[in-house]
């Protein structure tokens, strides 16, 4: 067992993402390295948010893959879109104003796309879709989730595993997915693909 354990391919998680992790770890799954893909992010012309979000997961499984080989290579991309308008990453105050605008008192989507690459260069994804809705925000509501800056680098401007939790009346699909990766896609994605955690291994 020990030299089967030994000889498993690595599993790369190609996100920076901290929430990515923590998901990962609550189901015993541990990524040997993080290799965050650079890619430009931007929607193309006309494209659909479901689209964009696959199109990036598998942009940058395929970036990283690029220069992982043998390895297992995991990528996620979660898109927060009102209708067919995609939200951006808020990076500034004017971002996330322009989002909370939108959101406020709306029923939106959060889309997450996701992407594993096995060391045989088998391809597989998954896209999970979840619908959300926003309460009415008051301007005191968002002048302070503006001033707490939990927002920052957040698709559409908010974690719902934050102060935004709060402005949350309904949720229909998946949470883990909503914070940035849907388990148990994903846990299917590296299981169809070979892939065994090693923590889990009996």
């Amino acid at each position: 067992m020990a030299s089967r354990m030994a000889a498993q391919p690595s599993l790369v998680l190609a996100s920076a993402s901290p929430r990515r992790l923590d998901l990962l770890a609550q189901v015993g799954v541990t990524p040997d390295r993080v290799d965050p893909a650079d890619i430009d992010e931007s929607p193309l012309r006309d494209e659909t948010p479901r689209r964009h979000a696959l199109r990036l997961a598998r942009e940058k499984a395929r970036a990283v893959a690029a220069r992982a080989a043998g390895d297992f290579v995991l990528a996620a991309d979660t898109v927060v879109a009102v209708g067919r308008r995609i939200l951006p990453k808020a990076e500034t105050e004017a971002d996330v104003l322009y989002c909370l605008k939108l959101l406020s008192g709306r029923n939106h989507k959060v889309l997450t796309g996701v992407t594993l690459i096995a060391p045989d260069g088998r391809e597989a994804s998954r896209l999970v879709e979840t619908k959300v809705g926003f309460k009415r925000l008051s301007d005191a509501e968002r002048d302070d989730y503006v001033a707490s800056g939990q927002w920052k680098g957040k698709a559409g401007g908010y974690g719902v595993q934050g102060l935004a939790g709060g402005f949350i009346t309904d949720l229909q699909g998946s949470y883990p997915s909503v914070v940035g990766l849907p388990l148990y896609e994903t846990l299917n994605l590296l299981t169809g693909l070979g892939y065994r955690a090693k923590d889990i291994q009996a």
